[in-house]
């Protein structure tokens, strides 16, 4: 030290606090009241939630969301019983549980039923609770995770005596934000997971959703369940009235799992194609496919024999980017394929015809299906990918029993609201009303053939008898003249031809179809928009 170096300063000292000072008291109650909470609704409960092969909602958040991110909101909510002192003697949680967290390094809420609390009903819930996690997914733009068992908050024929009135449901007084669960349709990806038997007010929380999943030995969605039904005459057991066959046939429910961390996995694998909020765009993941490479398959994988069916899932599988196909409602409308891809990267909403099903053609169930789709490509600024294999609507009595005329109208209608870039490839058909839906008419859409395929007003087979009959009846050989008429007209009908008018792009060799599908998602790509479309998608 020189003469000229300053003096040292004594080092701060931190003031030494004392017992009586210190809040320490009041969070080591704090801890104590989280512990309690963490118990859930007890040993003996949560054995039994166990016992039936159902993990508790605290166990389902921890293996759903990136280790240690979960950040809990209304912790110690609950009803608490205390001594003449006021000390706490008791404590029963609200059986909502629900936070922010990361999952794969994103932020998302997450809200889940606890089913060893009156299982999920309004006896033990918090009504805030469930409200503020929908109002939190909203206003900070992040996706929404529901993890539903039971009635989802909703109301238990015990609610009238504890509460010693019946609610009137709905209106300014109502505490189930349905309005805000409708809103959200229209603002972040929600996904919900059935997690065990939900009816009611959860059933309607699990379908309010852009994706739904049930875990088929544990899970079962129904209005109301067996014991309200058989009061109507009509005995089934959960399964038999809301199991997992009966929800995805009728489209009320997308998939079904084995397990519950298959769920996990499903929800994880959808958002990865979605943006977190209408305000971003869907985010790209570049693997390691080739955007070039061809496929020698497509080349014979459509049968010359018209009648004859093919698997249009072994195409998807081969233009889009290697694992990346992300089926949606398989079994719910079957003539028609849909779900998430990547092309060179890009997420893009696909969908595709599907000859196994009724021909390809659009009943009413394809239709609805075709609707909640382009709406949510919509929604999120996904452009649209059409395998298109569509000989026209379904027709006959059972189609016109259910409407396929306007619920066709409905997809018609869907698909020419859209706005987002689109894409088609005619791999086979498209005929008739039907096949006004390949793609919109009101923008440029991107259109390549394959030259299967065919298209026209009809087709020609079952059209040419009624279009010929007075030919045909006069022919010396009428099976002779049918013959040759088809065959000329199915000359007329070549793709070529239509190529010619410059009706279609191109007409390209399948095995290039990977390439420019690749093509159109980077030509895509700068016209993605985020921000609201011009009307909310609905559940």
């Amino acid at each position: 030290m020189t003469d000229d170096t300053p003096p040292l300063r004594a080092a701060a000292r931190t003031p030494k606090t004392s017992p009586a000072e210190s809040w320490e008291p009041e969070l080591a109650e704090l801890r104590h009241r989280q512990a309690l909470a963490r118990e859930l609704g007890g040993k003996e409960r949560v054995a039994r939630q166990h016992a039936g092969g159902r993990l508790t909602v605290r166990e389902r958040i921890d293996k759903l969301l990136d280790s240690g991110t979960f950040q809990e909101i209304g912790s110690i909510t609950g009803k608490a019983t205390y001594d003449a002192q006021g000390n706490i003697t008791g404590f029963t949680p609200a059986n909502c549980v629900f936070g922010r967290g990361l999952l794969d390094g994103r932020p998302v809420v997450v809200a889940g039923d606890d089913f060893t609390l009156r299982g999920g009903s309004a006896d033990a819930s918090i009504k805030g609770k469930p409200k503020m996690s929908e109002e939190i997914a909203t206003r900070f733009r992040m996706p929404l995770i529901r993890l539903i068992e039971g009635s989802g908050g909703g109301g238990s024929v015990k609610t009238i005596e504890t509460t010693g009135r019946a609610n009137l449901p709905g209106g300014l007084t109502e505490t189930t934000s349905f309005d805000l669960v409708a809103q959200q349709m229209a603002e972040v990806p929600v996904v919900g997971l059935g997690l065990g038997s939900v009816a009611g007010l959860g059933a309607a929380r699990l379908v309010a959703s852009h994706y739904s999943v049930m875990v088929k030995d544990i899970a079962a969605v129904f209005v109301a369940g067996p014991p309200v039904v058989e009061r109507l005459g009509e005995p089934r057991t959960k399964q038999e009235l809301g199991g997992w066959q009966v929800q995805l046939a009728c489209g009320a429910v997308d998939h079904a799992t084995d397990t519950e961390e298959q769920a996990f996995e499903a929800a994880r694998r959808f958002l990865s194609y979605m943006p977190s909020s209408i305000h971003d765009l869907p985010p790209r993941v570049r693997g390691w496919d080739d955007t070039g490479r061809r496929e020698e398959k497509l080349l014979s994988i459509v049968p010359r024999n018209k009648k004859q069916p093919y698997h249009m899932r072994r195409i998807i599988e081969m233009v889009v980017d290697k694992g990346s196909f992300f089926e949606m409602g398989q079994m719910f409308g079957r003539s028609i394929i849909t779900g998430l891809a990547r092309l060179d990267g890009w997420p893009v909403a696909l969908m595709a015809g599907d000859p196994l099903f009724d021909g390809g053609a659009w009943t009413a169930d394809a239709c609805n299906k075709i609707i909640r789709f382009v709406d949510m490509a919509e929604t999120f600024h996904l452009p649209i990918v059409h395998l298109v294999d569509c000989p026209g609507f379904q027709v006959g009595l059972k189609a016109e029993s259910s409407a396929v005329i306007r619920w066709g109208v409905r997809a018609l209608s869907a698909i020419n609201q859209t706005t987002v870039p689109w894409c088609s490839i005619v791999v086979r058909n498209a005929y008739g009303v039907g096949g006004l839906g390949h793609q919109p008419v009101g923008h440029y859409c991107v259109r390549y053939a394959w030259p299967s395929g065919s298209w026209g007003s009809l087709p020609l087979e079952g059209g040419i008898e009624a279009a010929y009959r007075a030919e045909i009846d006069a022919a010396d050989d009428p099976q002779a003249k049918l013959e040759e008429i088809e065959e000329r007209l199915n000359r007329l009908r070549s793709p070529f031809r239509t190529a010619e008018a410059f009706w279609v792009d191109e007409v390209i060799d399948p095995r290039d179809t990977r390439r420019l599908l690749c093509d159109f998602a980077n030509m895509a790509a700068p016209l993605r928009t985020p921000g609201p479309s011009r009307f909310g998608m609905r559940p």
